[in-house]
């Protein structure tokens, strides 16, 4: 059931309603079951999965609540971590693993043959932050079954996040969360530019990225060049317009998910587009159960590269699955990124110096525009690597495109643009300007002060653009198959 689909507007109602109308104490049961509905609605197989993930967090979690001995303690946490997410290496790895294997050294190894269904990545996410949480005693006190088990199938997010923590999300289900006049206003607000940003942008865009990245070894430098430029916006407009539905979604039960997404491309550096602003959950997920408990940045400057490459290795394998398929091109998009945050923790001294020695210069407009343009072209870079079916693609892609680099002023002039460029182009732009007025101060916050008329005339230009350019049910969120 997705989003995009007339079934889920029929569905969220129906739940919402059920949900509003329990005594507070119930209103876990009607989340839990409408959560359930939602994701076995598609292949009801998928339940098997949540429920061996369920079992597992709730049989270690009441140990870990029992026991007293840090010994015992200890066992059970690793005992749930590695039921959890050593199944998701498993089921993403395992075979791919096997077939390189023999395909490189002749070692044949029995295939698995499953794959993880959508949206295990992130409720898998869930539950072990849920079991370190508990294993730290940070959970402000025990929690029943039903609760737990609502967290992580909380249906607006168990496809593709954010993964939200349970010490965030446990106490309001607890206390019978309702939504207010306010919250359903801004639910329904996130609702509609979730779906602008999907439907209408990054469905848009789609084709174009398609075609382009299928055919790389023949495709021209141009279609290429404006490929990578799309796929930025397309992968960004997908997820953070999944990640707006979703906790939109989540306001109309009057319960509050933390942001996923704030403006990653007017980042002025790629460490404050990973840390800040971009899928901000997964982020602060590797901070908190990676990057932390390897020392940091506290262990010595060797230390800390390697543990910055580290969570960026993992980063790349945590993304790599049924999206774009598994294979090392996510390794090295992540190496890459990786590679960026080096680069800015060596530099970091100079631009300090700069500050202190030229303020206006370091406080400059100019040199911010500057930053945000580079950061945004080292982020597409990555993107590549991303999104080409191999790295001999990605190769090929990137050695096209510095071969052509001072012809491509000519050869934009003579491309012959189509009307769905044109399209994608004015999207895009749109989009960057609501963005920049959204950095100043919230779209939202905008409307809320705006008069009547005003918000009114918004929503239906939102609601007519989509219904006319909108590619409704065109194809699945990218980020519901890693």
């Amino acid at each position: 059931m997705l989003f995009t689909s007339l079934e889920f507007f029929l569905f969220l109602p129906l739940a919402a309603a059920l949900y509003a109308g329990l005594p507070a104490r119930r209103r876990w049961l009607a989340l839990l079951a409408a959560s359930y509905v939602f994701y076995g609605a598609a292949r009801p197989a998928n339940l098997v999965y949540l429920g061996g993930v369920t079992l597992v967090v709730l049989a270690c979690g009441a140990a870990l609540e029992r026991l007293e001995r840090e010994g015992a303690r200890r066992a059970a946490l690793a005992a749930g971590l590695v039921a959890v997410l050593g199944s998701l290496v498993a089921f993403k790895f395992y075979d791919f693993l096997a077939g390189e294997l023999e395909r490189t050294a002749g070692v044949s190894l029995p295939r698995m043959g499953l794959t993880a269904p959508a949206g295990y990545s992130f409720y898998a996410f869930s539950a072990a932050s849920y079991l370190i949480d508990s294993f730290r005693r940070l959970l402000p006190r025990p929690f029943g079954a039903g609760h737990v088990a609502a967290y992580l199938a909380h249906f607006p997010k168990i496809l593709a996040g954010p993964i939200d923590r349970a010490t965030n999300f446990l106490p309001q289900l607890a206390a019978g969360a309702r939504a207010t006049p306010e919250q359903l206003v801004l639910g329904s607000q996130l609702i509609l530019w979730g779906l602008v940003k999907k439907v209408l942008v990054a469905d848009n865009l789609a084709p174009l990225v398609d075609h382009a990245f299928s055919i790389a070894a023949y495709a021209t430098p141009i279609d290429l060049l404006l490929a990578v430029y799309f796929f930025a916006f397309q992968i960004y407009c997908d997820f953070s317009g999944y990640t707006d539905i979703a906790i939109g979604v989540s306001l109309l039960f009057g319960l509050k998910l933390m942001e996923n997404f704030r403006r990653p491309y007017l980042s002025r550096s790629p460490a404050e587009f990973w840390s800040e602003r971009w899928h901000i959950s997964l982020a602060r997920w590797f901070r908190d159960y990676l990057y932390i408990p390897l020392g940091g940045s506290r262990a010595g400057a060797v230390r800390r590269y390697l543990n910055v490459m580290l969570v960026f290795t993992a980063s790349g394998l945590w993304h790599a699955g049924l999206g774009y398929g598994v294979g090392w091109t996510f390794l090295v998009w992540g190496a890459l990124n990786g590679a960026y945050l080096w680069a800015g923790i060596a530099s970091a001294p100079l631009w300090r110096r700069l500050g202190e020695s030229w303020p206006r210069v370091a406080a400059s407009r100019t040199l911010a525009a500057l930053r945000i343009l580079l950061t945004f072209h080292l982020i597409a870079l990555g993107w590549i690597f991303f999104r080409a079916r191999s790295i001999d693609d990605a190769v090929r892609i990137l050695r096209k495109l510095a071969a052509s680099a001072a012809e491509i002023p000519s050869l934009l002039v003579k491309y012959p643009f189509t009307a769905d460029h044109y399209t994608a182009l004015v999207l895009i732009a749109a989009l960057l300007a609501i963005e920049i007025a959204d950095e100043r101060r919230s779209i939202f916050e905008r409307l809320a002060a705006a008069p009547a008329p005003i918000r009114w005339a918004a929503c239906y230009a939102a609601i007519f653009a989509l219904l006319l350019f909108g590619r409704w049910q065109s194809r699945e969120f990218i980020y519901m198959q890693f």
